[in-house]
């Protein structure tokens, strides 16, 4: 467990130790990325987190700190996709951290930190966004249809600040906040999941 939990917050201090464009070295599925990183503890295909949540998590159409966007399912991105709000811009622009989004140096799997998604909906509703795209160093043109937010509360937005303020010193928190996602043998994951698989079958 030890050795697992060392490797897992090694891949995260990589991560948030690189520039906004993230580590080459490092190598995250969205899902586990964002639990690790928001303390949200939902587990499986990013689009199946909207569900997940009810009765365990508040949910809602505007942006917090700290807070999960939910993207369905698509042909194109048949998981989906979570990002975590780390800065809210305005009232149609926010600023997230994720993972395997853009293809950086010609690979996926990568922590982009702190960039751009604009509410794209025609109602201002935020079910529709644009996320930025690091091959074009720019905002994407595609519409993306999103669930919405999963809200982790106060803690989460006051992780999500504590983690920000430690990397961006260079400093890091990642062993902490991996201790903090690693719970006693969780629910099922699945095989989207590698990361949560092996926690869960860490001894």
């Amino acid at each position: 467990m030890r050795k697992l939990m060392m490797a897992l917050a090694g891949s995260l201090a990589l991560a948030f130790s690189a520039a906004p464009a993230a580590a080459a070295t490092s190598s995250w599925q969205c899902a586990p990325f964002a639990r690790v990183f928001s303390g949200i503890n939902l587990f499986g295909a990013a689009a199946s987190w909207w569900n997940q949540a009810v009765g365990k998590y508040t949910q809602g159409s505007s942006p917090q700190l700290g807070s999960v966007l939910v993207f369905k399912a698509l042909n194109t991105m048949r998981s989906g996709h979570v990002a975590t709000v780390t800065k809210i811009v305005s009232d149609r622009m926010i600023k997230v951290t994720h993972a395997n989004w853009s293809i950086i140096g010609g690979r996926r799997g990568q922590v982009e930190r702190d960039v751009t998604v604009v509410d794209a909906s025609p109602n201002n509703d935020w079910s529709q966004v644009k996320v930025w795209y690091a091959p074009i160093q720019k905002v994407g043109t595609k519409a993306f249809p999103v669930y919405g937010f999963i809200y982790g509360g106060k803690a989460a937005a006051a992780k999500v600040a504590a983690v920000a303020k430690d990397a961006a010193e260079g400093v890091g928190d990642a062993v902490k906040v991996v201790k903090a996602s690693v719970t006693a043998k969780s629910a099922a994951k699945d095989s989207s999941d590698p990361i949560g698989d092996k926690l869960a079958s860490a001894d």
